[in-house]
């Protein structure tokens, strides 16, 4: 699909912006053969030094930003891509930990767009690339341009058949697997674990966490062995100024420093704890107010409410705890109300901006039937939270969770457009 310029020269971000949400008309299409082909018509930019690759259930974003960051504090110039976004597809693309500029995201975003045009004339039966395969191809032009010495790649959806496996990781880390997207990557742990670790590589290094999934350990132990790739298992616990908040964070932190150590062969201590110091995840445990303490988190699955949970009982404070929540219709609903349920003195039930999303009042019905506490639904995400932090009161805590859509609304005006809904 062809997209020109609105003002008939070089594209500006909202260009880049148009065309990307355009491609969502063709949905999520699992493959590595456009992708492939598309990267090879721009010259293979995916062929990075020191390249990580993350992939799991939970999590993927945090550690990725947070093995960026510590290689940076070691010398490195860093590439890491991300996904989903919050306001601008930008934001997926961070060299040395700040966002790419508009102008380069839009000018590889313009180069891309001409490529899938000629790629798409030239091999009609490929299919149309997705908007996650565009996303993925502008990432590695930029790293490129960059010149990076060092890129962290966070997968999107599983990772065999994921468009960011087409990369040479030296050191691959899986940060944990839960039962998600059962219809594309699989019904059991054993089945969803064997699609996130196709990404290992021969001689390479596989990183997991020390609370580690025994179905999917032994998942690990064979691929590893299958290609002779080394395992290591990582500690627990971070730095003491571990600057993003949430228990859950520190055994992240961990994970990441753990991958590091892979890459890199030797760890700097007070390289560590820069890092470690400095650290900046938006939305995820991301304290975004005072009276009352006001956190966003993107726990969508019940793995993650439940550690979202444990954090929010480890938060001193005097007054009540009120979550605002949107959960999406393929989500775990049931395991989300009674993991923050139990955490919580009220829930108030929204809608985030996406097709999906589950109406309130079905959420309200569902947390009555499971005994959780008292709910109310407030359709308007802006207006929830407000609510929300009324009832928590100044000495309390409030929080949004279920979606990171639902962050992402938050996160953008009270009555912006809806963004991507991939």
């Amino acid at each position: 699909m062809e997209v020109q310029p609105g003002n008939g020269t070089q594209w500006t971000e909202p260009d880049a912006e148009r065309w990307l949400l355009s491609l969502e008309n063709f949905g999520i299409e699992l493959g590595l053969g456009r992708i492939e082909r598309l990267l090879g018509s721009l010259g293979s930019p995916q062929n990075l030094p020191g390249l990580i690759h993350v992939v799991g259930s939970n999590g993927k974003s945090s550690v990725t930003r947070m093995i960026a960051a510590i290689l940076h504090e070691h010398g490195l110039s860093v590439g890491a891509y991300l996904s989903p976004h919050f306001v601008s597809f930008a934001e997926r693309i961070l060299i040395d930990g700040s966002q790419t500029s508009a102008a380069e995201f839009s000018k590889a975003a313009e180069s891309v767009n001409a490529a899938i045009s000629l790629l798409e004339k030239a091999e009609p039966t490929l299919g149309p690339v997705t908007q996650f395969e565009a996303l993925t191809a502008i990432a590695f032009l930029e790293l490129k341009r960059a010149k990076v010495q060092s890129a962290v790649i966070e997968a999107g959806l599983g990772g065999r058949l994921d468009a960011t496996n087409v990369i040479d990781s030296a050191v691959q880390v899986c940060t944990g697997i839960s039962l998600e997207h059962t219809a594309l990557l699989g019904e059991t742990t054993p089945e969803i674990a064997r699609e996130k670790l196709a990404v290992v590589r021969p001689g390479s290094t596989l990183v997991i966490p020390a609370d580690f999934d025994p179905d999917a350990l032994s998942v690990a132990v064979d691929r590893c062995a299958e290609q002779g790739a080394r395992l290591v298992v990582a500690g627990r616990d971070a730095p003491a100024q571990l600057a993003v908040g949430g228990q859950f964070q520190r055994s992240n932190f961990a994970l990441a420093a753990a991958a590091t150590h892979a890459l890199l062969g030797s760890l700097d201590g007070s390289a560590v704890e820069r890092a470690a110091a400095s650290l900046v995840i938006p939305g995820r445990f991301e304290l975004v107010d005072s009276r009352p303490t006001t956190i966003l988190d993107g726990a969508h699955n019940g793995a993650g409410g439940e550690a979202l949970a444990r954090s929010l009982q480890a938060e001193a404070h005097g007054g009540a705890t009120v979550g605002c929540l949107s959960v999406l219709d393929d989500k775990d609903a049931e395991a989300m109300l009674t993991a923050l349920g139990s955490c919580s003195d009220e829930l108030i039930f929204t809608r985030a901006s996406h097709p999906r999303a589950i109406d309130p009042a079905a959420l309200a019905a569902l947390n009555e039937r499971l005994g959780g506490p008292p709910g109310r639904i407030v359709e308007a995400p802006h207006d929830a939270l407000a609510k929300a932090r009324a009832a928590a009161g100044a000495e309390g805590l409030a929080f949004a969770a279920g979606s990171l859509y639902l962050i992402a609304d938050l996160k953008r005006g009270p009555r912006a457009a809806g963004g991507s809904t991939l």
